[in-house]
């Protein structure tokens, strides 16, 4: 009975988690491009990823006693009242978002001028509870009216909802979202969806959107951010199956590159990167940095470009041989490949 009452309490599961290195994996047999010319001759650069683990009592215990390990609370790792079950459909989300903002900017980056459509807006959370979380609103579904009004924006949904009467009952257009075990987000055709608002419980705070003052009145319980369809001049593919997050858009983009242009863009180095990427080739900061770092030298790297904000974490868990490098945009990693030897990207197709 002893025996069976430690086996019950050690296998409790724990309202935190351990983030340890994952691997880092070459980016260039991941993605497949038709439609334009590409270089069959890829240089090694690498996306970075960390494993997320809940953590038992036994767990918990064990990995007091090995290295290169984080541990984070569960509420570190969601906004307040979204629920950690959603941390999957979160992470593949973002992934997503970054594979989409990774091609835009490499094809930017390139000389193409990409046009954009406005689409709707994108749940990239819901509370619980909620009315939205009532009516079955999910992570990765795009909201494209409300009523008879059309939605192109997230801030286009918060305008109208705000200006509601709490308890009024609505119809939402909504594109579903399918998120495949791997990851893969498919959209369905738009249905309309039942919901009846609430008492918006943050009425004080701002709405972060031009247009839209004063107090909330009614609320859905979902964030949201813009969905926007952009016109490639070519058919990418980029295989990340069982990898979320928005920590490889860097990487993605640098590869995308290398892939559509002529030369060496590294110079035949061994590179890792870890970093969100915006449409406009900002780099972001992300997590897990210090365990990136281990991963990319196990991996062989030896040069690692990082946010410039973690640069200092990154160096900090970096051995001899590897050489840490913080970048804020996409234009600086481009000059600080171009320094160490690499070629400057010229397209094999002519952009338009």
């Amino acid at each position: 009975m002893v025996l069976a009452a430690v086996l019950v309490v050690g296998n409790r599961q724990l309202s935190e988690y351990a983030i340890t290195p994952g691997n880092a994996t070459p980016v260039a047999p991941l993605v497949r491009v038709k439609g334009i010319h590409t270089d069959p001759h890829n240089d090694k650069i690498m996306l970075v990823d960390v494993y997320l683990s809940q953590l038992n009592v036994f767990a918990w215990i064990r990995m007091h006693f090995e290295s290169h390990v984080q541990f984070v609370p569960a509420g570190a790792l969601v906004d307040p009242g979204i629920p950690n079950d959603e941390l999957g459909a979160q992470g593949y989300q973002q992934m997503n978002d970054s594979k989409q903002a990774a091609e835009v900017a490499a094809f930017r980056a390139l000389g193409w001028k990409i046009p954009s459509v406005a689409t709707g807006a994108v749940v990239t959370g819901v509370v619980a509870p909620s009315p939205a979380r009532t009516a079955g609103i999910k992570v990765g579904d795009e909201i494209v009216g409300i009523n008879a009004t059309p939605v192109r924006s997230s801030c286009a949904l918060i305008g109208v909802v705000h200006s509601l009467a709490p308890g009024t009952k609505v119809g939402l257009r909504v594109k579903r979202a399918t998120i495949s075990p791997k990851g893969l987000i498919t959209l369905k055709s738009p249905t309309t969806v039942h919901v009846t608002t609430g008492k918006d419980p943050n009425a004080l705070a701002p709405s972060g959107c031009a247009g839209v003052s004063g107090l909330s009145r009614s609320w859905l319980g979902v964030s949201v951010e813009d969905g926007t369809n952009y016109v490639l001049p070519a058919t990418v593919f980029i295989n990340t199956a069982d990898i979320g997050g928005p920590s490889a858009g860097l990487a993605m983009t640098l590869t995308l590159i290398d892939k559509l242009s002529k030369g060496s863009l590294t110079g035949h180095h061994v590179i890792a990167a870890s970093g969100t990427i915006a449409v406009n080739g900002a780099v972001g900061d992300v997590g897990g940095v210090a365990e990136k770092t281990v991963a990319a030298q196990r991996a062989g790297a030896t040069i690692f470009f990082v946010p410039q904000v973690e640069v200092s974490t990154a160096k900090s868990a970096a051995g001899p041989g590897l050489r840490i490098v913080g970048v804020s945009s996409l234009h600086q990693v481009l000059s600080d490949l171009l320094r160490l030897g690499g070629d400057p990207p010229v397209p094999l197709s002519r952009p338009h």
